[in-house]
């Protein structure tokens, strides 16, 4: 696995693993909200973002992370290969130029916030409605410095 910066040539590639992605683990959206959010990632999210990509020896995504800063905006698997060390490599990556970092996290989504509890984020802070105000409430969490 190799570990590279994003071009706006993957990003097709990325909302593929960020659709799928999200409905394997975001069981608490509707698919109308996926539907709304598409056009956002695609628009707004990840040109605003620093993007890495985790590729395999033939290029291909296995997943991404998407940074503002020192702050975890995103960060998607191919739902097939959760488990298997990537979301921690990405992680790992981000770590390794960054003195602290933060991540809010859906709550509803119970295998992320044990992922990012397991790798050390401890939580902060808690808000009732997601970024956009809808009834998600998000986790706030940071790394210990």
């Amino acid at each position: 696995m190799i570990i590279r910066q994003a071009t706006n040539a993957d990003h097709p590639l990325l909302l593929n693993i960020w659709q799928r992605s999200v409905r394997a683990t975001h069981h608490f959206l509707q698919e109308s909200d996926i539907e709304e959010l598409l056009p956002q990632l695609r628009d707004n999210y990840l040109p605003a973002v620093e993007l890495w990509v985790a590729v395999d020896t033939e290029d291909s995504p296995l997943g991404f992370i998407g940074l503002n800063e020192n702050h975890v905006e995103m960060l998607f698997i191919e739902p097939d290969l959760r488990g298997k060390g990537i979301g921690r490599a990405l992680l790992d990556h981000a770590r390794s130029s960054r003195q602290q970092m933060s991540v809010d996290v859906n709550e509803q989504n119970p295998e992320a916030v044990g992922f990012y509890l397991h790798y050390g984020f401890v939580q902060t802070g808690r808000s009732p409605l997601d970024g956009e105000g809808r009834p998600f409430p998000l986790l706030h969490l940071s790394l210990p410095v």
